[in-house]
């Protein structure tokens, strides 16, 4: 799909265009081969500079053309991937490339609510033909999403803690392993995302301006936050998987020590009757309370059992 907005100069307004005028932004999310193929010819740029940014693989990196017209950015986005059950926190590569300084173009393999919030104009003294300031802009964005998502992630991983403590399913501990998986994703974008910045910091790739600078200098506080709070996140739910982990051993090992304990306290009975049914001459035989005698001298036997399979704590 192929999108694409002009911000008037005059007015500061942003508006949806259909045509390739220089100032635009043209935003692609999961691009045909046609569409690809259209984009590049219009504005005369390289495909894989727009390929690159749709491998899932791809990893976080600043890459250019050799007369250096061309910049290609890419970030790691997160996204939330759903099924029918549960829900993957992970992450996606997003591509921006500045062309001269006539276009910007971002490229994502789906959509993501980085660049739905520059769709929409949600997002405060955004302009398209301020490209630096665009891609600044962006990456702030970036890294703010991935401090949201972390607090969503802390907060599901309590819940499924709460819901652990009561009912130590499968499902509870499943949700953890999840959450611990998207927290893996997190933290190994958010690296490389921070390498991307603090390159860009140095200048040589894209002329910064003073206030581009400070805009800069707050993305990378906030990618720096998130990567420690995704640190925090992840050791207190390894932590605390372990634990429950260690707790779920134990009572599996008191669940079988008490069907050993009444196993034992069946046996008594059981083989009491199997002694008196054979057929041989036992004690009690022609006796007219032989059975009541037998039931008393069983119940007692198992009552003392009993007592003393408790008085170890088998019980």
């Amino acid at each position: 799909m192929i999108k694409i907005y002009n911000t008037d100069i005059n007015t500061g307004k942003t508006t949806k265009i259909d045509e390739f005028i220089k100032g635009a932004w043209i935003s692609l999310t999961n691009p045909s081969d046609e569409e690809i193929r259209k984009v590049c010819s219009s504005i005369n740029i390289q495909e894989d500079f727009i390929r690159y940014s749709l491998d899932l693989e791809e990893q976080a990196r600043i890459d250019q053309e050799d007369d250096d017209s061309t910049v290609l950015f890419v970030v790691d986005t997160p996204i939330i991937e759903k099924s029918e059950d549960s829900s993957l926190y992970t992450t996606m590569p997003l591509g921006m490339i500045v062309v001269r300084d006539d276009y910007f173009i971002t490229v994502s393999s789906c959509s993501n609510k980085v660049i739905e919030d520059f769709e929409k104009n949600k997002v405060k003294n955004f302009a398209t033909y301020k490209k630096s300031r665009f891609l600044l802009q962006i990456l702030y964005s970036n890294a703010s999403y991935f401090l949201t998502y972390l607090k969503q992630i802390n907060k599901e991983s309590e819940n499924a803690e709460s819901r652990l403590k009561n009912s130590m399913k499968n499902n509870e501990l499943l949700k953890l392993l999840s959450i611990e998986k998207s927290l893996v994703y997190f933290s190994t974008s958010l690296k490389a995302n921070e390498i991307v910045m603090e390159k860009t910091m140095r200048g040589k790739i894209l002329k910064l301006y003073e206030e581009d600078e400070d805009l800069l200098e707050d993305a990378i506080i906030e990618n720096k936050q998130a990567i420690e709070m995704g640190k925090i996140y992840s050791d207190i739910l390894s932590g605390t998987m372990d634990a429950y982990a260690s707790l779920i051993s134990n009572n599996l090992n008191g669940v079988m020590k008490f069907l050993a304990s009444i196993t034992l306290v069946i046996a008594v009975p059981t083989m009491i009757s199997s002694f008196w049914g054979m057929n041989l001459n036992v004690p009690f035989e022609h006796n007219a309370l032989g059975f009541p005698i037998m039931i008393t001298i069983s119940v007692i036997l198992t009552l003392i059992v009993s007592w003393w399979l408790k008085k170890k704590d088998m019980f």
